[in-house]
């Protein structure tokens, strides 16, 4: 359907002007391309639980553009690590095109229905990779390669810091996109991240809009080189966190 068919649009409309953000008709249309796959596609696959255009509205595309509340990105190479159904990648790269994107996710089928989304939405400079963090953060093909890593993947700061710092360039950023108070937890990841190479740079506090949900983006700097041993192998960073 065209998107000034779905009354909803007025609504994404306010959400992103809240974020200085103003979309083409065309950037509109390819949010709305993105929702209707991502409904089809959920039927045969397990994507989202969020399925009323309105919670996906806020829960995941203006969740995933509240990065500019810390760091707006502009000609970065980004990596989205664990990116699942295409947050926050997809909806980064609809309004920061001229980013450079790779999406990485372990689950081959999520990474088939976003080369699809990819496809149908014309989107260039943004490929899928498959596999698991802690292999392709060894491969010197993507080891310090990039200028922005992303994630919203649920896991504790410490062992995310660990998938997702080795990937980031000396001077580059990694931002983790967390849900709630996170003091505590911030607090257990500081050994993380002295010993990954990074400082904590910031912390963005916000409530999603017209809801009591809290959000919190963590900004790690990094400042030095990740030790070669980092991150360690499969299943550790979880199991045994800095």
């Amino acid at each position: 359907m065209e998107f000034n068919q779905y009354p909803e649009i007025k609504e994404f409309d306010n959400g992103l002007s809240a974020l200085g953000i103003i979309l083409s008709d065309v950037q509109k249309q390819q949010f709305i391309d993105y929702y209707e796959m991502l409904i089809l596609w959920n039927d045969i696959m397990n994507l989202t639980a969020i399925t009323e255009l309105n919670d996906i509205i806020q829960k995941h595309f203006i969740d995933s553009l509240s990065i500019v509340k810390v760091l707006k990105p502009t000609k970065e190479r980004l990596l989205d690590v664990g990116t699942g159904a295409g947050f926050p990648g997809i909806p980064l790269k609809i309004v920061f095109p001229e980013l450079d994107i790779v999406l990485l996710d372990s689950l081959k089928k999520r990474l088939t229905f976003l080369d699809e989304v990819i496809s149908k939405l014309k989107l260039d400079k943004i490929v899928t990779l498959h596999g698991r963090a802690e292999d392709y953060g060894k491969n010197t093909n993507y080891r310090e390669q990039f200028d922005l890593c992303v994630s919203r993947a649920v896991a504790k700061l410490s062992s995310l810091s660990e998938y997702c710092l080795p990937y980031v360039k000396k001077g580059g950023y990694f931002i983790s996109y967390k849900s709630g108070k996170i003091q505590e937890e911030l607090e257990m990841s500081k050994k993380a991240f002295k010993i990954l190479g990074a400082e904590l740079k910031e912390v963005g506090e916000f409530k999603l809009p017209d809801s009591d949900i809290e959000r919190s983006l963590v900004v790690l700097y990094k400042n030095t080189i990740t030790p070669k041993n980092y991150p360690r192998s499969a299943g550790k960073p979880s199991k045994e966190p800095l």
